[in-house]
């Protein structure tokens, strides 16, 4: 891989790739809509910025042009979904076909729907999603997988880490930074898996470097599980934060959902937190190598840095 294209560069692990290809003196052209916001970011960088819409084909396929390598790490608002994801994922796979470039796709997992208690789950797993976004990206996945594109899907638990702003941790930790009222969504005595976003960036990257990879799903896991209260815990060690930290609950993220068209599609996310999915990286390392595995506290710290500029 000479040459890159990361299709959600602002974003929170497509910031992070673009970080992880630099760092192996890879060219790279950021690819997302606001062009301050990417020349603002990576302006230290040796990066090609592309500001397009990933919705028009065309900037999509002239952004393609000469890459080796599309990284597809583009989020849009949860009330987008249905309508948006599938042209999404079309253009993508369009603009792969007319430039020969392969396809690397950062996914949740959703797809894999409820855990019902199960060990950490592996590729072999059967999927079945039982909310409407599960189905969506199983949808999506089956529509990769059908293309003829050469590509690979990597699945991953919630992210956290640097420019990682929208996620769930990220506004906890964020709030606490601020010296604001924070809050934890979720059953804060529940362990749960969030992984580090370099630590993501680091694995898309091996497996975009590696033949064998194409063709096949990835389970990617954080550094083990953690729960709330030790997410919260650390984070007052390092900030000296002394307010408590309540939890959002399921009936007040419905409430909100009455305002607020996210938080009412977040609603059926929820279980999420009550009954966490784990996933298996035995694959990646028998396979790939070591995954990197930062330790929480080493990455809330860092995270924490970030938010304080």
């Amino acid at each position: 891989m000479k040459k890159a294209l990361v299709l959600g560069a602002s974003g929170s692990m497509g910031s992070a790739i673009v970080n992880e290809l630099i760092q192996r003196d890879i060219d790279v052209t950021v690819f997302a809509r606001n062009k301050e916001k990417l020349e603002k970011l990576f302006k230290q960088h040796p990066v090609t910025v592309f500001s397009g819409d990933v919705f028009n084909k065309r900037n999509v396929e002239e952004a393609s042009k000469g890459v080796d390598v599309i990284f597809h790490a583009i989020n849009i608002p949860y009330q987008e979904w249905r309508d948006k994801q599938p042209k999404l994922m079309k253009n993508i796979l369009e603009a792969a076909k007319a430039s020969g470039a392969k396809l690397a796709i950062v996914d949740n997992i959703y797809a894999y729907g409820r855990s019902n208690g199960a060990p950490p789950l592996n590729e072999e797993v059967r999927k079945h999603p039982h909310t409407k976004k599960g189905k969506i990206r199983l949808d999506l996945e089956e529509m990769a997988k059908q293309s003829g594109v050469p590509q690979f899907i990597a699945h991953f638990p919630d992210f956290y880490g640097p420019n990682a702003g929208n996620t769930l941790l990220n506004y906890t930790l964020d709030n606490i930074v601020k010296n604001k009222k924070a809050r934890f969504i979720g059953n804060q005595s529940i362990a749960r898996e969030y992984i580090y976003t370099p630590d993501g960036a680091k694995t898309m990257v091996e497996l975009a470097l590696n033949e064998k990879a194409y063709g096949h799903n990835w389970n990617i896991p954080g550094a083990g599980t953690i729960t709330g209260e030790e997410i919260v815990q650390l984070a007052k060690g390092i900030t000296g934060y002394n307010k408590s930290v309540p939890t959002v609950s399921k009936k007040m993220i419905q409430f909100i959902g009455l305002f607020d068209k996210f938080m009412k599609e977040f609603v059926e996310m929820y279980y999420l937190t009550e009954e966490p999915v784990v996933l298996d990286g035995s694959k990646y390392e028998r396979e790939i190598g070591m995954l990197p595995r930062t330790p929480y506290r080493t990455g809330i710290e860092q995270t924490i840095n970030h938010l304080r500029g």
